[in-house]
């Protein structure tokens, strides 16, 4: 008489600990994570996609002058301010002001010295001060706050 066939193994993979896992990973910013316990070995890991960006591109400028909207706006394109351009560093979101709702670091018309935190650049979740290359008067900011930002991006200009 044969044996009756076996049942098969139970699911070693518990999904309330995989589901747990990918809690952890959304509470604290992590893109993955890897627990080994008892010899099961679970990595859980998410795809991180950028976030679509919409760019704003200014018209050429005409000829001639350029005549008005027929709602009596004006496209304005800034012109470059002179001065030396502080940079950003890093890749990041550019905050102009330590915490929400507080006054801005600098504003422009303000004197600054040399070391002087003109703002924050986040980057992995870490804040990092942005200093003034050197002391002048800001004369333009020409970044927003919570904008992202490039390597090598201008942020604002010292005079």
């Amino acid at each position: 008489m044969a044996s009756p066939p076996k049942a098969p193994a139970a699911d070693p993979i518990d999904a309330r600990l995989v589901r747990r896992l990918a809690d952890i990973l959304t509470e604290t910013g992590l893109s993955e994570i890897e627990v080994e316990h008892s010899g099961l070995k679970i990595r859980v890991a998410k795809t991180l996609t950028a976030a679509p960006m919409q760019m704003a591109y200014a018209p050429a400028p005409a000829a001639g002058p350029a005549p008005a909207a027929a709602t009596g706006t004006e496209a304005v394109v800034p012109a470059r301010a002179s001065g030396d351009e502080v940079k950003s560093p890093m890749v990041g979101s550019v905050y102009l002001q330590p915490e929400p709702g507080s006054d801005s670091f600098v504003k422009v018309g303000d004197t600054v010295t040399a070391g002087q935190t003109l703002m924050i650049i986040e980057a992995m979740k870490t804040m990092n001060p942005i200093p003034a290359p050197k002391a002048g008067k800001i004369v333009a900011i020409l970044v927003e706050d919570g904008q992202p930002v490039e390597f090598g991006e201008p942020l604002a200009v010292i005079g």
